[in-house]
């Protein structure tokens, strides 16, 4: 009899597991990447290697000048800032396939959408309005993924603000003006999405991407024209940013994007001039930089975006000549290789990149 019971519970177990797996999104990696020149988005499947191979139907129609693009947390939602466009495009993920299908109606942006960020909560998304010099924000249900644009939205910016980053988990959102070579900070309400400047902060000649750290610890800002980075701590009451010792680090000629590892140790800057990375160790007390001994590394021609896979340390970076390239990260010394089969090609000159699991 003990025995018949205990094959039964190793039954249940096994038919829960199956269960369980059935259920769960369980495609496995996959990176999207949006093809401005083509008006369309990519699906990579991403291997155990970190090599790249197009998902089935990619890749998927857009709207006009894809430039920007973000991830609900639910992996459910995909949208899309259309540059030329002025709009957002909502796509359903499929659980199985990841294959992506294009809400029916976009909805209305600023002028030249430029960037997205959201909440790690997914309850709001913000779009960075490059053409009209300001931020829309929308709330996101949670069911359909629609967006609704809040209460006194959009909010004012500086000149041309390009880039988005957010920090402890939504509370703070940060804007890269390019044109008035400043960084502006506000406060998000947790109920409303509405925006509080905290201050605006100098940074370098054009101001092109940023990003903060894992930890929200501190704000990293790449200077297209300066061909440098700004290094800011943050304030975790304020959403304060103080200037880093000794900022800002030299990079390569015209950084385009920074991108910082899961861990926190490592900073990456992708350098369209230069056509190449720069890679830096970070100092977990300070955040000021130190370029590796082994950096810069080849990048192809003229990259446009840097993005790191948290959870299997790859780099992926996007260049003008249509090619992805991907590299492993040593996580004990920052150093790149390139992935086997890399550079990987696309249709068009890719624009932004994001991954799931």
């Amino acid at each position: 009899m003990m025995g018949m019971r205990k094959s039964l519970i190793l039954w249940i177990l096994a038919a829960l597991a199956a269960f369980v797996a059935c259920g769960s999104n369980n495609a496995g990696r996959v990176a999207y990447v949006t093809l401005g020149g083509a008006n369309q988005v990519a699906g990579y499947k991403v291997g155990s290697s970190g090599a790249l191979s197009q998902i089935s139907g990619s890749p998927f129609s857009g709207g006009s000048s894809p430039a920007a693009i973000s991830i609900h947390p639910l992996k459910k939602f995909l949208y899309v800032a259309n540059e030329n466009g002025g709009d957002i495009s909502l796509f359903t993920i499929d659980s199985t396939t990841r294959a992506l299908t294009e809400a029916s109606s976009r909805t209305t942006a600023g002028s030249s959408p430029s960037s997205l960020a959201m909440d790690s909560n997914g309850k709001f998304l913000f779009v960075a309005n490059s053409g009209s010099d300001n931020v829309s924000v929308y709330s996101i249900a949670s069911s359909s993924g629609a967006l609704t644009q809040i209460t006194g939205s959009p909010f004012p910016a500086g000149s041309k603000p390009i880039a988005l980053a957010t920090s402890s988990g939504g509370k703070f959102l940060y804007v890269a003006n390019a044109n008035s070579a400043s960084v502006s900070a506000y406060s998000v309400s947790s109920s409303s999405g509405g925006l509080t400047e905290i201050g605006s902060y100098p940074v370098g000649s054009d101001p092109y991407s940023l990003t903060a750290d894992p930890s929200g610890k501190f704000l990293y800002v790449a200077n297209l024209e300066s061909g440098s980075i700004s290094a800011f701590s943050i304030d975790s009451s304020s959403g304060a940013l103080t200037a880093v010792s000794h900022s800002p680090f030299t990079a390569g000629t015209n950084p385009t994007s920074v991108a910082v590892d899961s861990s926190g140790k490592y900073l990456y800057a992708a350098n369209s001039g230069s056509s190449n990375v720069s890679a830096f160790s970070i100092d977990s007390s300070s955040g000021a930089l130190t370029q590796l001994s082994s950096s810069p590394f080849s990048a192809g021609s003229g990259p446009v975006f840097a993005v790191v896979d948290a959870l299997d340390g790859f780099l992926f970076v996007g260049d003008q000549s249509s090619k992805i390239y991907a590299y492993s990260i040593n996580s004990s010394t920052g150093a790149l290789s390139s992935v086997s089969g890399s550079p990987f090609s696309t249709t068009s000159s890719p624009s932004a990149m994001s991954t799931i699991q």
